[in-house]
């Protein structure tokens, strides 16, 4: 007798994300995606700073950009540790975290409330309609969609007759 878990336990079971990891790898990428914005306002502004201004006058959106990715994947991974699902709340929560961050940068607390609310909600019905769209198929199916399947060919044997020929 054997004790085998149901297929759709093993199927949808949950594997904990790791909070720290998912931040640093998140705060970085989010950190060089405001590099390249404080870099383009840079350019774009009239001022006697040079290529310094990089870091001085627009250094701050490189901060900020790396604090909002950091705060979403942390927050996401936290809570869905917490609540041991993958789903919309969890992108909710975290956007909300990371809206709030932009938010407290303007010095206000309802534009940081409000920036909670548009990230999070937008976050979430991203999530969700991932969800709702998201594949049916595994890595499998979809490889053997992709990829033709190479044409067989068929050796003629030395036992074999030969093929009839139409000349005669």
């Amino acid at each position: 007798m054997t004790t085998e878990a149901p297929l759709e336990l093993v199927r949808g079971a949950y594997e904990p994300k790791a909070p720290l990891a998912r931040a640093t790898t998140a705060g970085f990428q989010a950190g060089a995606v405001g590099a390249f914005i404080s870099a383009v306002q840079n350019a774009l502004a009239s001022h006697s700073a040079g290529a310094a201004g990089f870091l001085t006058r627009t250094g701050g959106t490189i901060g900020t950009f790396a604090a909002m990715g950091a705060a979403f994947a942390f927050t996401e991974a936290v809570v869905a540790n917490q609540r041991e699902t993958d789903d919309a709340l969890n992108g909710l929560a975290g956007g909300c975290a990371a809206g709030f961050l932009a938010g407290i940068r303007t010095r206000s607390l309802p534009i940081a409330v409000g920036s909670c609310a548009m990230v999070g909600g937008a976050m979430a019905t991203f999530d969700y309609a991932g969800q709702i769209i998201g594949d049916t198929e595994d890595k499998e199916e979809k490889r053997k969609k992709f990829f033709k399947t190479p044409p067989i060919f068929h050796k003629p044997t030395l036992d074999s007759s030969p093929a009839p020929s139409s000349i005669e």
